[in-house]
């Protein structure tokens, strides 16, 4: 039995990123993605997204929503893949990223840079009604805990430009069923704050199931291969890989 999609501002949206409660949940998002197994679900996608390039080929990697950076820093640190040459952009609308984190993808041999801008700003720069350089292109796209912030008709418009601007996409988003929704209620054994709390509950509420990013996709005459599906107890998976011109 499930429950229809219901998209709701969640709180730490609305608030500044020096207010200490925004500081203190984004701390609590580390613990809740050590509990969903997050890094490893986002690490087993990017090694099959990736395994086929050549192992010193450079790659470009957007991340949305990115935050702080340091999920991504997780992953890249326990990847088995050898990725050596990787120029790594991360875009939120918020400046989170501290220097110790970019020194530490620096040690990995990534290249990383902040980039703060609102996803909407990022998706009207680089909408098909305008040209895309080489400089707006990307070999992946990854984003974790994002799209469920957003209603349908802004998801058709965002995954438009996504799959305009990248030959690969991943996305590992909350799953919206019974279990996870109890998940939610229960988040409070984590010792986190008010702020996540009250968030996890919507979170779940706007997640996914079944096809439903899928069914979002565009075509526009390109053939992708796309995958979408449960991973874990609580997360739900999109992946899409451009395999060439219908």
């Amino acid at each position: 039995m499930s429950f229809p999609r219901i998209v709701t501002s969640e709180i730490l949206d609305e608030l500044s990123e020096e207010d200490p409660a925004a500081q203190g949940s984004r701390r609590d998002l580390q613990r809740v993605h050590r509990v969903m197994g997050t890094r490893a679900i986002v690490g087993r996608a990017l090694e099959t997204l990736l395994a086929s390039r050549p192992a010193r080929a450079p790659l470009r990697i957007l991340e949305l929503g990115a935050g702080d950076g340091t999920l991504m820093l997780s992953v890249a640190q326990k990847l088995k893949l050898c990725l050596s040459n990787v120029e790594l952009t991360l875009l939120d609308r918020q400046d989170l990223i501290r220097r110790e984190t970019i020194e530490r993808y620096a040690r990995l041999g990534w290249r990383v840079q902040g980039c703060k801008k609102d996803i909407f700003d990022w998706r009207r720069e680089n909408s098909r009604d305008q040209p895309v350089c080489m400089g707006d292109r990307w070999d992946l796209i990854v984003t974790t805990l994002f799209l469920h912030h957003f209603e349908a008709s802004q998801l058709v418009a965002l995954l438009d430009v996504i799959a305009a601007s990248t030959e690969r996409f991943f996305a590992c988003e909350p799953r919206r069923d019974w279990l996870a929704l109890l998940g939610s209620h229960l988040i409070g054994a984590l010792g986190v704050n008010a702020v996540t709390r009250h968030d996890a509950v919507l979170s779940v509420h706007a997640g996914f199931r079944e096809q439903e990013l899928q069914s979002l996709w565009p075509a526009h005459g390109i053939q992708w291969q796309l995958d979408e599906f449960q991973a874990g107890l609580f997360s739900h998976c999109f992946r899409a890989d451009r395999v060439g011109e219908k």
